[in-house]
Formats: C-alpha cells, sequence, structure tokens
C-alpha cells in the first residue's frame, strides 16, 4: 500500500492532517526524545534554558508571597495575609507546571537555592510596612506580566505546549497584580497606577 500526501485542507490550501500510517510511523522513531516529536518546531534545549529562569522567577514569588503571608502585622492584616497565602500557593503551581515542561523537555528543573535570584525575573523583598509589601508584590507581578506576554509572543507557533502554559500563567499573574492594585488603593486611598 503506498503512502498518500498530506491532502491540503480546502479552506486553506494548507497541508492537512498526515494519514494515520505515517504518524504511527514516526512515533516510533526517537523514543528517547519523550514528549518531543518530530513536529516539534521549537528548539528544546533553549526552551528550557528559558523555563529555568521561569522556574526561578515562579520560585522567588512563592518565598516572596509566603514571606510576606506570615510576617505582615497590623490592625487591618489578616485579609491581606490571606490574599498573600493564597497568591503563593497560586505561584507554586506556576512552579510546578513549568518544573514538569522543563522534564517532558528533557531537561531538569533548576530548583538549587545557589543563584536563584539571579535567574529570576522578579526579586525577593522581605517588605517592611504592609503597604511595602503589597506594592513589592504589585511590581513583582508587572515584572511577570510583562516578562511572560515577551516569551509568549517568542514561543509563538513554535512551541503550543509552552505558549498555552505560559497564556495560563500570565492571565493569573494579571489577576494578581490586579489584587494587588486593589490593595493598594485601599491602603493608599488612591490608585498609585493609572488605571
Amino acid at each position: 500500500m503506498a503512502k498518500t500526501a498530506p491532502r491540503p485542507d480546502p479552506r486553506t490550501d494548507k497541508p492537512f492532517l498526515s494519514d494515520v500510517k505515517t504518524l504511527r510511523d514516526r512515533a516510533r522513531k526517537h523514543l528517547e526524545m519523550g514528549a518531543v516529536t518530530s513536529g516539534y518546531r521549537g528548539d528544546p534545549e533553549h526552551t528550557v534554558e528559558i523555563l529555568q529562569s521561569v522556574l526561578a522567577t515562579e520560585i522567588v514569588c512563592v518565598l516572596r508571597y509566603t514571606m510576606h503571608a506570615v510576617s505582615a502585622t497590623g490592625i487591618s492584616s489578616e485579609g491581606v495575609k490571606a490574599e498573600f497565602a493564597e497568591h503563593a500557593k497560586e505561584e507554586q503551581e506556576h512552579m510546578m507546571a513549568v518544573a514538569e515542561r522543563i522534564t517532558q523537555l528533557g531537561g531538569e528543573p533548576n530548583f538549587d537555592p545557589e543563584g536563584l535570584a539571579s535567574r529570576s525575573a522578579s526579586q525577593y523583598s522581605a517588605g517592611g510596612s504592609l503597604v511595602d509589601m503589597i506594592r513589592e508584590n504589585l511590581i513583582a507581578e508587572r515584572i511577570a506580566v510583562e516578562h511572560y506576554q515577551e516569551l509568549i509572543r517568542y514561543f509563538g507557533d513554535d512551541d503550543p505546549t509552552t505558549k498555552r502554559m505560559l497564556d495560563w500563567i500570565l492571565s493569573v499573574e494579571e489577576e494578581h497584580a490586579d489584587d494587588m492594585h486593589d490593595l493598594l488603593v485601599a491602603r493608599e486611598g488612591t490608585p498609585s497606577l493609572p488605571r
């Protein structure tokens, strides 16, 4: 039986799906590559290198929010502490997703605390007053939002799985930034940033 070439999709003139036999044959080759198939258009090693920075950023965010959740004090700190703790939990979910993606691409997630701050786009700040903590978290979230937007544009269609993961993380980071902005406005009385 002869292999059939991919047929063009009549709606777009783009090549259509490979025939089943071709898919099966390609899947049997290079099993050592795991989830990275011949259809992956990115560079797995470079993607892992980039994701190590994303992982470090998420670890720093977990640590900062956790520190703020346990150290925030003041008459109206309980609600803010709960918000910090919730954000720490969500940042940990991001951290795990990024670590799993690194593993899927054949890398080993770097959880080594040595050099963590230099690998992270975000900074660790213990804070001070409750308002200082909120402000530092807002700054960190704004850094994360811009960083993830750049990475999403960079990965584009070359790595749709990594892009989808970053899209999801970005949406949560934007929520976090909005939460921190609202908390800052509630504490200072006026928006520190234009809406």
